[in-house]
């Protein structure tokens, strides 16, 4: 019997979805759970707002530049190989973590953890799209089901994290990947076929890999660095100048390289560039604000973990509920519409949140904070629309990635921005991020309206 039929019976159709799933749920669950934890890993390990900048961007870092290459794993040995491997070294990592006992411990335990959900997460959209290619039906709502996992587990982060913190210990977020992975390598086991192997197999690009790890990390090392050193240290220029070099590299490996992994000629074309700007723009103004509010919080209006979970909580499911009702506006009114109001709200909002004081309320600081899960929410979806809908089916699976890459590459950086800007004074910085922020996202808004037209759909 097919593959497709047994995996369209209830049962096995509930299972396929869970075992995928719970690839993307452990990966959106870290991004979320980790920075509750962070004032509590700091006073543990003796780490100040650089080692901590560190602790979240090691992981992204390496989430970022090898997502490209886990996606290219699994098309030549299969995506359940790669799959299965990627969850336990993203498990042992995590035991790792739980059992660090230095700063650098962790952050090098957090950076495998990065890789591992690199190997996990393309692989496992792969292998429920593979299960299911010849039912699209069941496939758009296997496809909606795994998207909604992983929201949820980005919402209920925060909670979860904070009260683990509370009564087990900030070890307790990285030990309890351990069951889901134990659980996800079974169901992988047990539910999952192996994925076909595509008949031609270009080589893996590792020296655009490479340069693309080295680009990044120098880079972000060297804005982390400026807020103890300031802009004209030696460490600062000596990074910067590091990353002008191996990018420059990069370019021109994946400029003359038959299978590049970041293949450039993507961007000759105006949607898929406004597009990973936009990306670039959303995630680095939204990792960097929760990389923030989260020190603020516990540190200068000393809530606990636990409280602090609860104060993420409405942002966390305004973005949810927020990209539910994108699909169906995008649905109605093409992407170019929901994108522009979406990063326009997110600019109000980031625009407002510069008016922050010191005795700026919680309640005062929530309504402003709202705007931003709305519209970017809002734009998050539309954005992923227009890129898929302006490329050959072909090269969707490559954009997507691309895309991706662009994105945690975004969220890293502002990480490292918004942390350094905490060296001037927490509200002065926070202004200031928040200011620069709303500029941002206004002109990605600015772009989305002049460059993406709802008719660019012609390549699909």
């Amino acid at each position: 019997m097919p593959d497709t039929m047994v995996s369209s019976r209830p049962a096995a159709y509930a299972a396929t979805i869970a075992a995928t799933s719970l690839g993307f749920v452990v990966v959106q669950l870290d991004v979320s759970i980790v920075n509750v934890a962070l004032n509590r890993i700091g006073a543990a390990l003796s780490m100040g707002i650089g080692g901590l900048q560190w602790v979240v961007d090691a992981y992204t870092l390496a989430f970022a530049s090898l997502l490209l290459a886990g996606g290219a794993l699994g098309d030549r040995i299969g995506a359940r190989r790669v799959f299965v491997g990627g969850m336990a070294l993203f498990s042992l990592a995590s035991l790792a973590c739980g059992l660090a006992q230095s700063p650098w411990v962790l952050i090098a335990a957090r950076a495998v953890q990065g890789a591992g959900a690199a190997l996990l997460m393309p692989c496992s959209l792969a292998l429920l799209n593979s299960a299911y290619a010849s039912d699209k039906p069941r496939r758009a709502r296997a496809v909606g089901l795994w998207t909604a996992a992983g929201g949820i587990a980005l919402s209920a982060g925060p909670v979860l994290g904070g009260f683990m913190i509370a009564s087990l210990g900030w070890a307790s977020i990285f030990l309890v990947n351990l069951p889901i992975g134990v659980l996800a390598i079974w169901m992988a086991y047990r539910f999952l076929q192996e994925t076909p192997l595509k008949a031609e197999r270009p080589p893996v690009d590792w020296a655009g890999q490479g340069l693309v790890v080295l680009t990044l990390f120098s880079l972000t090392g060297a804005f982390i660095e400026t807020g103890s050193s300031g802009w004209i240290s030696m460490p600062v220029i000596g990074g910067l100048l590091l990353a002008v070099v191996a990018g420059s590299l990069f370019l021109l490996v994946e400029s003359r390289t038959k299978a590049p992994m970041f293949p450039l000629n993507l961007f000759a074309t105006r949607v898929p560039a406004v597009t990973s700007l936009v990306g670039l723009a959303v995630n680095l103004t939204l990792y960097g604000t929760i990389f923030m509010l989260s020190l603020y919080f516990q540190q200068e209006r000393h809530f606990t973990p636990e409280i602090t979970g609860l104060a993420f909580l409405p942002f966390m499911a305004a973005v949810t509920v927020s990209n539910i009702a994108a699909g169906g506006i995008a649905a109605t009114h093409g992407p170019r519409l929901p994108m522009a109001i979406g990063l326009l709200l997110g600019a109000a909002g980031f625009g407002l949140m510069a008016l922050i004081q010191t005795d700026t309320s919680y309640l005062s600081l929530l309504w402003r904070l709202l705007f931003l899960p709305v519209g970017i929410g809002l734009a998050v979806p539309a954005m992923t629309t227009a890129l898929l809908s302006s490329v050959p089916t072909g090269m969707s699976g490559t954009a997507s990635g691309v895309l991706n890459t662009v994105r945690q590459s975004g969220g890293a950086i502002g990480v490292a921005l918004f942390g350094s800007a905490l060296a001037m004074g927490t509200i002065q910085g926070m202004q200031l991020a928040f200011l620069a922020s709303a500029f941002a996202v206004a002109g990605a808004a600015l772009c989305a309206f002049l460059f993406i037209r709802d008719a660019d759909h012609s390549a699909g």
